[in-house]
Parts: C-alpha cells; structure tokens; sequence
C-alpha cells in the first residue's frame, strides 16, 4: 500500500509517499481501505513537532478516515465490506489505516465518503466545545473567530442549532459568504473592521455570550475584551501559530471564564457522552441542520500542498485527501 510518511520532522515538503506492507488488524482493530481522509490543523502541528500529542518517527499523519472495512481481528463484529468513518489519530493519509473498532461508526451505503471523514474532529470538537463547555443557551450570542474554517463552521451550525445568534468572524467576504450561508446571523471580516468596535455596535455594548477561538494570536485580547458578563471564552486551537497572552484582571471585570477544549481527550476519558453528542449530531444531520462542507479533494501525492493551504489558513470547510 501507499502511504504518506514523516520521517523526520518538518515542513508538509519534508513529507515523503512510500510503499509500505499491507497492514494486519490485531485483536479488536479493524484494517480500512482508506477512501478519503480529512485534513486537520493539527496535522501541520504534528508533522513539525508541535503538537501536544507527538507520535514517535517515523509515522503517518492523518486523523480522519472514511473507508471500507478490509479485513477485521479477533472480537470485531464489522465485517469486511462495511462501510465506516472512524477516528484513527494517525495513519489517514494512506490506501489503508489501522483502526480500533470502537472508533469506528458504520455508514449507510449512501453515504458520501468525503462527508464522513470531515465530520469526526471537526463537529466533535465544536459541539464539546459549545454544547458541553460553554453550555450555550438559546438566545444568547456566540462570536466565532476563524468561522469560515472547518471548526468554527461546525461550531455556527452547532451554535444555530441550538437556537443562538451567532456573530462569524473572518478575514476575507468570500470566507463570510460561506458563514452566511451556514447560518451565521452577522459578519465580522477583521482584515478590513475594527473587530472591539463591530461587536459592540453587534451587541448593543453588551459583548457576546461565548466566544469560540480556534485561532488564537493577535485576535485573542481584543476579542476577550469584548465579551459579555459572565461570558465564556473557548480556546480551541491556535491556527494563527501564535498562543495569545490575556490579561487575567479581565476574567474578574467580566465575571468570565477561559475555557479549555480538547476534544480527544473528552472522547477517549468520557466515551459515553461522546457517544451521546454524536447521536444529538445525527439527528441534527437528520433535520437538516448540519451539512459538512467539503471544500476541496486532493490526491495521495498532493497531500503536502492540502497541508500547505491548510497552514496559510486558505482553507474554507474541511478539505480531504482521496488515496
């Protein structure tokens, strides 16, 4: 089989396509032929050896798959020939991937296989982060900075979803129009606004409820500085490359909290309600409220340049990689 290889760490061209043996299941684990695999932010940060997770070299990148169940071990009940999405960590971006079948969802024969492999990280993420950890309520106001992006998109359905108002915030009118598309009530594009100044003119001068950072960087402060009372600040990621320093005096002024949000680890420590979110996020996919966004497909060979637009943030929705 083919397969994308970090064998030592770097940047996306460091990375190489080899021929590797094709893989075994052991007990409990299933072997996938991989038909697409999403890209994730974390992907870039893994391959360069900045990512809290670091596996050991060499490795496959690759977090997310949708496929066909190859061959299946001891104690699995899926048979090969069942369609799946699955959560691997690594290992994606390859013709097959090992996976534990307990991370395995099966997929009805309609499914699109490019869909469910954008969904797992991407809408996990946002709904731990919205629903569980910020607790959002309707008719209250969500700010989503990076909203055009495959996290903060989920988490303007999600918000939507849940009958809040949701604010999108974004660096080009392209990325808004995709926002408001999805749901998002008002724009915010900081390249060319004062971001403190239209979520206040937004508001009414009250700030918003939760804000949801995946972007961390230049935007982070004022962004804090702007939210509610008693207000929730998520920080899901920081796709700018920078971690923010905020001024902890604003969390007393503000009544508000800085939340954490890592999503797999809430899978992996509470698999339960993890299991209970997908199920909200099912139906939800049922009524028609959440739609994944894939924006754009890539060969096996192309994986470099996805994880090079991936890293200069030029990416809308979720973008897979097709072996």
């Amino acid at each position: 089989m083919r397969a994308i290889r970090c064998n030592q760490y770097g940047p996306p061209d460091s990375l190489t396509l080899e021929e590797l043996p094709d893989l075994t299941p052991d007990a409990g684990q299933v072997v996938i032929d991989v038909k697409a695999a999403a890209v994730n932010f974390p992907d870039v940060l893994i391959i360069e050896n900045k990512y809290q997770m670091k596996p050991p070299l060499p490795f496959t990148p690759g977090a997310e798959v949708a496929g066909v169940v190859r061959a299946a071990g001891v104690g699995v009940k899926l048979a090969p020939g069942t369609r799946v999405a699955a959560y691997v960590a690594t290992g994606g971006f390859a013709e097959q991937v090992i996976a534990d079948a307990s991370a395995c969802v099966p997929l009805p024969d309609g499914a699109d296989f490019a869909t469910a492999a954008a969904f797992t990280l991407a809408y996990g993420t946002s709904h731990h982060a919205v629903v569980d950890r910020a607790a959002l309520r309707p008719g209250e106001t969500m700010l989503v900075l990076g909203a055009a992006g495959g996290v903060g998109l989920a988490a303007v359905e999600i918000g939507k979803a849940l009958g809040a108002r949701v604010i999108a915030a974004a660096s080009s009118e392209e990325k808004l129009e995709v926002c408001r598309r999805f749901g998002a009530d008002a724009t915010i594009n900081y390249s060319t606004e004062d971001l403190r100044e239209r979520v206040k003119a937004l508001t009414d001068g009250k700030g918003p409820d939760v804000i949801y950072d995946p972007v961390g960087g230049v935007y982070a402060e004022p962004a804090f500085r702007s939210i509610g009372w008693r207000g929730r600040y998520l920080v899901v990621g920081f796709a700018n490359g920078e971690i923010p320093k905020l001024p902890l005096n604003l969390t007393l002024l503000k009544g508000a909290s800085i939340v954490g949000v890592f999503w797999g680890d809430f899978a992996r420590r509470e698999p339960q309600n993890n299991a209970a979110a997908f199920a909200q996020m099912v139906g939800w996919i049922g009524e028609g409220k959440l739609k994944p966004y894939v924006s754009k497909r890539y060969n096996l060979a192309d994986t470099a340049q996805a994880l090079k637009d991936m890293a200069s943030r030029r990416v809308m929705g979720k973008i897979v990689i097709e072996p």
